[in-house]
């Protein structure tokens, strides 16, 4: 008896100093416009409060839905038509220009709930791509367009379309002649824009959107239409929306990949998000991925000097970062 009362005793003591498991947010955002070399020291103050601007207007779009009770979906879809209607972003209006001149956009969502999924590639004069890759979700029955044809069924759908010189901005012009002339700098190579979020449900959503490569071959597509390479979503596990080397991402499944970490070895978004980039590095390729997982843990992790990122919650929480070590 006295040994049962011993253990038991014990047992009362073991409770009473284990730790309180951490609820997570109501909801969560987060997003990102790129990841590269970005550096401090090359980067004007200018530039550096508009690309933060930038962010803070998508964290504000998406935030806005989510804190009003609305779904994830919805919310990766505002944040991002938001960031392809900014100049400074590779995606929509401000797209980097194939070796032809013209913005050549690829998008690309996905539901955890019950992991339907729209891409559309090759987008020529629909404004916001992502309202695309939704419709194409939503409506089409099928998971993936590309070509002229995605343009024709935007149109009938009655979404907003707009002239192809719409998209292109000297400053892209500027990046285009660079790198015809064999100039192009680190900052001229690439970029995507992206956002994920979980509702106050609990549901998982993901949203990828971008112009691809400066000086890309036309009819190139990269991993950001492509699920399971730049944008994965599954309540079970996890939603993702990548950037960076898009055939290096293709070739990894970087978005499936980092989901099966989390689910079947029961990583955390952080550890799931970093063992997937270094495989990517291992095979030569840089870039960055922001996750949100089904247990509310996030990562908005890279391999390179920065990633255009934000993070925003229902505990009030608001960040923004540029640079590695922001």
């Amino acid at each position: 008896m006295r040994g049962w009362l011993l253990g038991f005793v014990a047992m009362l003591a073991s409770c009473t100093t284990m730790e309180t498991p951490v609820a997570k947010p109501q909801w969560t955002l987060l997003i990102h416009g790129g990841a590269g070399v970005m550096r401090r020291a090359e980067m004007t103050p200018e530039m550096d409060a508009a690309y933060r601007a930038g962010l803070n207007d998508a964290l504000e779009a998406g935030s806005k839905v989510l804190a009003s009770g609305g779904q994830a979906l919805d919310a990766v879809e505002a944040a991002v038509r938001v960031l392809e209607d900014n100049p400074n972003f590779n995606a929509g209006r401000g797209a980097v220009l194939t070796r032809e001149g013209v913005a050549e956009l690829d998008a690309s969502i996905m539901d955890g709930r019950d992991r339907r999924a729209g891409a559309v590639a090759q987008v020529r004069t629909v404004r916001n791509p992502i309202r695309a890759a939704r419709h194409v979700m939503e409506q089409s029955g099928r998971v993936m367009f590309a070509g002229p044809e995605v343009d024709k069924m935007a149109a009938a759908a009655g979404l907003e379309i707009v002239p192809p010189e719409y998209f292109i901005t000297p400053r892209r012009k500027e990046q285009l002649a660079r790198a015809m002339a064999g100039a192009v700098t680190p900052m001229d190579r690439y970029g995507t824009v992206g956002a994920v979020a979980m509702d106050s449900q609990g549901n998982l959503a993901s949203a990828t959107s971008t112009g691809g490569m400066n000086a890309k071959p036309p009819g190139r597509v990269g991993d950001s239409p492509i699920i399971g390479a730049g944008t994965y979503a599954d309540n079970a596990s996890c939603a993702v929306s990548a950037t960076g080397d898009g055939e290096y991402f293709i070739r990894v499944s970087v978005a499936r990949m980092i989901c099966a970490r989390v689910a079947m070895q029961g990583m955390s978004a952080e550890a799931a998000a970093q063992a997937t980039l270094d495989e990517v590095k291992a095979l030569g390729g840089t870039g960055g991925v922001i996750v949100l997982s089904h247990d509310g843990s996030t990562a908005l992790s890279m391999n390179t000097e920065g990633m255009f990122r934000g993070h925003a919650d229902a505990t009030g929480k608001r960040e923004v970062g540029i640079y590695v070590d922001d």
